[in-house]
């Protein structure tokens, strides 16, 4: 399987071969070669239905019968690779050759390649495509750049700051504590503190505990299960108590939530009713929904076990068997990578839950989750020794 773009006689192709068959979509428009000007390219496939747009100018293949999953286990290149008989005849026209110009603002799934000297695994013969200091985006929020002798400057659009306008005006006088985010309010020319797990207060100065945890919305825990290298993948269990009053939210993800590749296990609540999600490595989600309209009562808490025997999934609401199904018979993948994380209520801030689920959830959770226990552990998760924001004492009141 691949998936290559490439230029062909001065147009762009986009190739890619789930399994089965080589799909070619070629843009109606060729490139201008001449080294000063900037071309966009957003290109992928959702199936085995392909799409390439250059400049605003789209081209899809439309669905056919076969595969559509695409499954890759290599390093990603761009602009060249390591050796050219590592690329499929297939995937080009020509002879393969190494692209010579300028990339910059790569995006995977929605997730940025950071293009520096250190981020990538890898690389050769790469050179600073601006040639000064300034670079592409190094003034942050629509900042402009100008070279200086050394060095740089940024000059600002109105409500930023900073060397690198990556503050906002709101801001730059604030008094959070240092376990704490600041996030500006233009509307009201202010700002907010969002508190790191274990702090509270409106400066997050004050240290609390807890056992319960609140989430209001904005709210996540990022857990790493310090026991993952010894798990048997094939049999996973997590179980916890949780209360809320809302009918969408996405209660817990098991996975590393990375890509679309990650695998993952997912409860939540969708039009009123609880769902489960899980993926093994098909880069297909197995949605369960529970058939009863799920009744969200304030104050009543709901005890939830989704256990994953290889591909056969169990779901337990309050001790009743709600969900029993096998989700791939043919047992292709049968074991959970979920490489050692667990989020709770949400992702980390800025990351939506319905952009991060790609729609399988709509919103972060509103609510309390309680005695959270991973595969058949004696202890219970201690929440308040994971990483979070946003969340509260959920001890006090119902």
């Amino acid at each position: 399987d691949f998936l290559c773009i490439s230029l062909v006689n001065g147009f762009t192709q986009l190739r890619y071969n789930l399994g089965d068959k080589t799909v070619i979509l070629q843009t109606l428009q060729k490139v201008h070669a001449n080294g000063n000007t900037w071309h966009s390219i957003n290109a992928g496939r959702v199936g085995n239905e392909g799409y390439l747009d250059l400049d605003g100018i789209n081209v899809t293949q439309k669905a056919s019968p076969g595969m559509n999953a695409l499954d890759t286990h290599t390093d990603f290149f761009v602009g060249g690779v390591s050796s050219l008989n590592l690329v499929n005849p297939t995937a080009i026209e020509n002879e393969p050759t190494a692209f010579t110009g300028c990339i910059r603002e790569i995006f995977i799934n929605n997730r940025e390649l950071k293009l520096t000297v250190t981020d990538p695994k890898g690389g050769a013969n790469i050179g600073d495509c601006d040639g000064t200091d300034c670079g592409y985006t190094v003034c942050k929020n629509n900042g402009t750049c100008q070279v200086q002798n050394p060095g740089f400057s940024c000059s600002c659009p109105r409500e930023w700051t900073g060397t690198t306008c990556e503050q906002s005006i709101h801001c730059s006088q604030n008094m959070c504590g240092s376990h704490a985010l600041c996030i500006p309010q233009p509307s009201s020319f202010s700002y907010t503190c969002v508190c790191a797990l274990g702090w509270t207060g409106k400066y997050c100065n004050n240290k609390i505990n807890f056992y319960i945890a609140k989430f209001v919305g904005n709210s996540y825990i990022k857990y790493t299960d310090p026991f993952y290298g010894k798990r048997d993948l094939q049999y996973s269990r997590l179980s916890l108590n949780f209360t809320t009053n809302q009918t969408e939210g996405l209660i817990a993800w098991m996975g590393k939530s990375e890509n679309e590749g990650n695998d993952f296990l997912a409860i939540g609540l969708a039009n009123g009713t609880l769902k489960v999600v899980i993926n093994l490595g098909e880069r297909i989600s197995v949605p369960l929904m529970h058939s009863k309209y799920f009744t969200c009562s304030v104050g009543r808490w709901h005890f939830i076990t989704v256990v994953q025997n290889q591909t056969c999934i169990k779901v337990y609401l309050d001790e009743e068997l709600i969900l029993f199904e096998d989700i791939d018979p043919q047992r292709k993948y049968t074991a959970l990578n979920y490489g050692g994380i667990c989020y709770f209520g949400g992702f980390e801030i800025g990351r939506k839950v319905n952009t991060v689920t790609t729609g399988l959830f709509q919103k972060e959770f509103i609510g309390k989750i309680k005695d959270v226990v991973l595969f058949q552990d004696s202890k219970k998760i201690q929440l308040m020794k994971a990483e979070g924001y946003n969340v509260y004492d959920g001890n006090s009141g119902n």
